[in-house]
């Protein structure tokens, strides 16, 4: 059981024991940051209640129920009606919620009450994820409450788990009344080895991308390096002309290419991107035998940190922080990069 997921061990000792003593709780919370496996976690415990063929209460993965239970066809287009309802995997007593956009609707919570009181079809219990939990509505349309009735009484043959990367925007009453556990970021370690031996990654790539994923496998499949390699000249350009306060019109150029709505979605990555290269050199003012993340840029990003200082640094990291956190309330992207950039320069 969980053979195949990376890293987390003390959460798989923890759902192990709870799978095979039979006390697995009828709500549970997983958290952690998005990509280190919580919804496969969520699956092989589904497994475990399904399993035909149990090895010591635990799924042995391979029987027709397991396989199943794995196979669920989410959506992939836009059609709201899609995710008004639970979305079944192959086998009857598995399902999940899935958010449209940013919100999970109270048509598919009302739906998973009333699966999760019908009695299972094949196996002994029912199992019910609830994906991005935290876009349960408390305020549109109550969807949140709606599933707090639920879990609330739950029905014996029925377990739900939720998902989330962010458990406080959840409501505290639900977070209350069901078992959390924590899932931590996976070892980079770890990471590239499994870029290396499952996706036969070039072994200076896997370790470049591990350590840029900050624990999260997702991410790090995610990553396209060509595209990664583009952004980061084009922040290192900014960290450059920052660190010797030259041609603020060219920063304010960047700016409007990195803001510019037609490359909305790749705002963050250039802020994640920009963010690593700074503590790379901050890393390399305060240890310089110290392995950073950029490696193949060490004797650029060495250059600069001896033209600069830590607390210099440390202050623009702090910048970069604000700005993410005011990104929540709606702030204008440019006037915001145009802000960063200019108290970067002029630091």
């Amino acid at each position: 059981m969980f053979e195949t997921i990376l890293g987390n061990q003390g959460a798989k000792k923890l759902l192990e024991r709870l799978v095979r003593s039979r006390r697995l709780p009828q709500s549970l919370l997983f958290s952690g940051r998005s990509g280190v496996g919580k919804r496969m976690f969520a699956v092989e415990l589904a497994r475990a209640l399904v399993c035909v063929d149990k090895k010591d209460e635990l799924p042995c993965g391979t029987c027709p129920a397991c396989v199943r239970a794995g196979n669920i066809d989410l959506p992939k287009h836009g059609n709201r009606d899609d995710h008004k309802r639970v979305i079944f995997s192959g086998h009857p007593d598995v399902g999940m919620i899935v958010p449209h956009g940013q919100t999970i609707f109270i048509d598919a919570v009302r739906d998973l009450e009333r699966e999760a009181n019908f009695r299972p079809f094949e196996a002994d219990a029912r199992m019910f994820v609830i994906d991005d939990a935290e876009k349960l509505s408390s305020v549109k349309d109550n969807s949140a409450n709606a599933l707090l009735k639920t879990l609330e009484e739950p029905p014996e043959s029925a377990h739900i788990i939720l998902v989330t990367s962010r458990p406080l925007l959840l409501l505290s009453t639900i977070r209350s009344r069901c078992q959390a556990i924590r899932f931590g970021p996976i070892d980079k370690e770890e990471i590239a080895a499994h870029l290396r031996d499952e996706m036969d990654f070039a072994s200076e790539d896997a370790e470049l991308v591990a350590g840029l994923s900050q624990g999260s496998l997702g991410r790090a499949l995610a990553t396209d390096l060509g595209e990664f390699r583009e952004k980061r000249k084009q922040m290192l350009e900014v960290v450059t002309r920052c660190i010797r306060r030259d041609s603020f019109a060219a920063l304010m150029r960047t700016s409007e290419s990195i803001t510019d709505a037609k490359a909305r979605e790749a705002y963050g990555e250039s802020l994640d991107t920009l963010q690593t290269l700074i503590h790379d050199i901050w890393t390399l003012t305060n240890r310089p035998s110290a392995k950073i993340v950029n490696f193949d840029l060490e004797k650029a990003l060495r250059g600069l940190a001896s033209e600069t200082d830590s607390a210099r640094l440390v202050e623009w990291l702090e910048e970069i922080e604000i700005l993410r956190e005011n990104l929540n309330f709606n702030l204008n992207r440019k006037i915001a990069t145009d802000a960063l950039f200019m108290t970067m320069a002029g630091s």
